[in-house]
């Protein structure tokens, strides 16, 4: 996959994030659509990186995204450490009612794999209510297990069939990176962008952070604080693993 539209990445922890801001991932996604081109979109977080240190392959699978835009306000703050003053956050939610509001004077269709059972009709009504003549093509919520290989050729093959230009997929990380990665040159839509939470916000099955708490690094204590038993790790430990592994880099690189 050659990307023609150039933008610079900056090494976080040997992960490769895209130095874009919203306005601008949006404009690489539209132009990818326009091409026809094939690229997968990861909306990196603090958690993703750190899930890379553990997993050489999925570090891989990142840093051959079309892009990696800077989720976590961590990110952000590094790459305009950088010189990258025009960075901001690309938060999943806001990147996909942005192209999906964007997407209807192109008439591009999109599909929407992922979510708890209920969570991914729930989002397709609210989209269809919200936004005007948007295209929902088709949508799938994957069972929990394992996929046999028949199974991963009929959801293929579903997905192929309701000619989508993109796919959305809601599987959270790493298990949507992964999917992606196997499944772009599978499938005929061009875009195929891992959202993760996004479904569950955007339904309205979860709340999400006051926008104060996500523009200002806080919305970490949020989640943890509605999500205990699911986020205690995610945010006790990864984040200060975070912090203290990219402090010994900055350090090294002195």
């Amino acid at each position: 996959m050659i990307d023609q539209i150039r933008h610079e990445r900056e090494s976080v922890l040997g992960v490769q994030i895209s130095a874009l801001n919203l306005e601008q991932a949006e404009s690489i996604i539209a132009q990818w659509l326009a091409q026809r081109t094939k690229h997968y979109v990861c909306i990196t977080t603090v958690h993703g990186v750190m899930e890379c240190q553990r997993d050489s392959q999925l570090m891989e699978i990142y840093n051959a995204s079309g892009i990696a835009t800077a989720d976590g306000m961590p990110l952000v703050w590094i790459l305009k450490s950088r010189g990258h003053d025009h960075q901001t956050r690309v938060y999943g939610p806001d990147l996909m009612t942005k192209i999906c509001r964007r997407s209807v004077e192109r008439g591009d269709r999109h599909f929407l794999y992922g979510g708890a059972p209920g969570v991914v009709d729930s989002l397709s009504h609210t989209l269809a209510d919200s936004i005007a003549g948007i295209q929902i093509a088709g949508t799938h919520s994957p069972p929990f297990h394992e996929l046999s290989e028949a199974e991963d050729r009929e959801i293929v093959s579903e997905i192929n069939a309701a000619r989508p230009d993109i796919v959305w997929v809601g599987l959270g990380t790493p298990k949507q990176e992964r999917w992606m990665a196997d499944h772009i040159e599978r499938l005929n839509a061009s875009v195929l962008i891992g959202v993760g939470a996004a479904f569950d916000f955007l339904s309205g099955s979860k709340a999400q952070a006051p926008r104060w708490m996500q523009q200002n690094g806080f919305e970490w204590a949020f989640r943890l604080a509605t999500e205990p038993r699911r986020l205690w790790k995610r945010y006790l430990i990864y984040n200060p693993w975070f912090l203290y592994k990219f402090g010994v880099e900055v350090i090294r690189s002195r």
